[in-house]
């Protein structure tokens, strides 16, 4: 028998003055079985980072082919595809042939080994955006993991927090590769 997704729900409200995106998100996420709560916080933060019209969460773990979040335009297209992790070079060319934007968020230790490995054969992709969460403060989203959540992500000034009614995560990115 086949394990079932645990359901999460989030209500997010997003305040990026960067972007002038400012939003309330009632969130239903699926937890693949093999998922940590680190992975779905991280999940999470790419959906508030770039929230936009027609953001969704896919199918994730449960369909290798789609991403961990995308944006498709009305004609179907993918206009912005997000991995997380550490992808393969394959994995990442093929996103880059498919979408408009890809974006990876890389939030484990082995982020600057993993890219030095791969970097080269990628620097081609004008449309391929690399981030990197350090892994301390991926762990630290993972303890705001709650079956019911009520977040709220601010970003300003380059600078980002999420917060729940107890706690506040600074969050820092290093771009690895920027777009062309």
């Amino acid at each position: 028998m086949a394990l079932k997704a645990t359901i999460h729900k989030a209500d997010l409200q997003i305040a990026d003055m960067d972007r002038h995106v400012y939003a309330d998100h009632a969130l239903t996420i699926a937890r693949h079985p093999s998922e940590t709560d680190e992975r779905m916080m991280v999940r999470v933060l790419a959906y508030a980072l770039y929230a936009q019209d027609g953001i969704a969460f896919t199918k994730g773990l449960f369909d290798v082919d789609e991403p961990e979040v995308w944006v498709k335009s009305l004609t179907d297209e993918i206009t912005l595809w997000i991995d997380l992790g550490q992808p393969d070079e394959a994995r990442i060319r093929r996103a880059c042939n498919r979408a408009e934007q890809v974006i990876v968020l890389c939030y484990s230790s082995g982020c600057e080994v993993w890219w030095k490995q791969i970097a080269s054969k990628l620097t081609r992709f004008s449309n391929l955006t690399v981030l990197q969460l350090p892994a301390a403060t991926s762990q630290a989203l993972a303890t705001l993991a709650e079956r019911s959540m009520r977040l709220q992500c601010m970003v300003q000034d380059g600078e980002i927090w999420i917060n729940t009614d107890t706690q506040n995560v600074p969050l820092k990115l290093t771009p690895l590769q920027l777009p062309a």
